[in-house]
């Protein structure tokens, strides 16, 4: 079975926990909420700290979910996540996507959030997740697209960090524009109903873009992305902390306001 060849851009840094423990099924997977039940089973690929799987977990409830992640570190928190929520419905695996060790039709439902701009081989994962899904259960995906992001006021600095988030991730074997290419990605692994949407996280309050901004300051400067931006050569330590000055002195503005775009999917299979 293929494995996976990209190295996962963002690794699990606290500043990278720090993101992803906001995600939750409202702010991340609001176009698969109104399809589930209680009772469906469901598998949360790339689950991470799992915030948004307890929150699924929650909706299908009796029914079981499988969370499983690449890294099997985050899996503690994700256990944790779930713990504290009370729910006994949800066990959890190491996993890689591209070769889920599950039988064909196994699910009802496959989400994976943010997952396919990480892989090596996203249409092959997709054709993973298709395959463990039962006939006529849904596929559900969602990723952010960089290329479209948007943000005022203008910093020359913050072009100079998204033109070498771009190089770094693709020098690891990722597509930071995931967002517009799910749906051709998608119709390549051979679905033909799928529903496609676009959806935006907004940080505008000064607590939200102070968090936003502060989160890739750090990410910058401490992350596997710093590290994997030095040693491939891309950018130098110096130049690396002044885009986290950059990121700070954006988020103090008192008009700073920051847009995330996403492209999502709802596949029938």
């Amino acid at each position: 079975m293929p494995q996976e060849t990209a190295v996962y851009t963002h690794g699990h840094h606290e500043s990278v926990l720090r993101s992803h423990r906001w995600r939750t099924a409202a702010n991340s997977a609001a176009h698969l909420v109104p399809e589930l039940r209680p009772g469906m089973t469901l598998l949360d690929v790339g689950c991470g700290p799992g915030t948004i799987t307890a929150d699924l977990a929650a909706l299908v409830a009796p029914g079981q979910v499988t969370a499983v992640d690449a890294a099997a570190a985050v899996l503690d928190d994700a256990r944790g996540a779930v713990r504290e929520r009370g729910l006994d419905n949800v066990r959890f695996a190491v996993a890689d996507v591209h070769a889920l060790e599950f039988p064909d039709d196994s699910f009802d439902v496959v989400h994976a959030h943010q997952v396919l701009q990480h892989v090596g081989d996203p249409v092959g994962a997709l054709r993973e997740m298709r395959r463990v899904c039962r006939p006529g259960g849904m596929v559900a995906v969602r990723d952010s697209d960089y290329g479209a992001f948007a943000w005022y006021p203008e910093a020359p600095a913050l072009d100079g960090w998204l033109e070498l988030y771009h190089r770094v991730a693709r020098a690891g074997g990722g597509e930071p524009d995931a967002g517009r290419r799910l749906y051709s990605w998608a119709r390549r692994a051979g679905f033909t109903d799928i529903t496609a949407t676009t959806t935006a996280w907004c940080f505008a309050t000064p607590e939200e873009r102070a968090w936003w901004s502060e989160l890739w300051a750090d990410r910058t400067t401490a992350s596997v992305y710093a590290k994997l931006a030095v040693d491939g050569g891309h950018a130098s330590a110096a130049e690396l902390a002044a885009i986290a000055d950059a990121w700070r002195a954006w988020g103090a503005e008192a008009d700073a306001w920051f847009m995330v775009p996403h492209g999502e999917l709802l596949c029938r299979a």
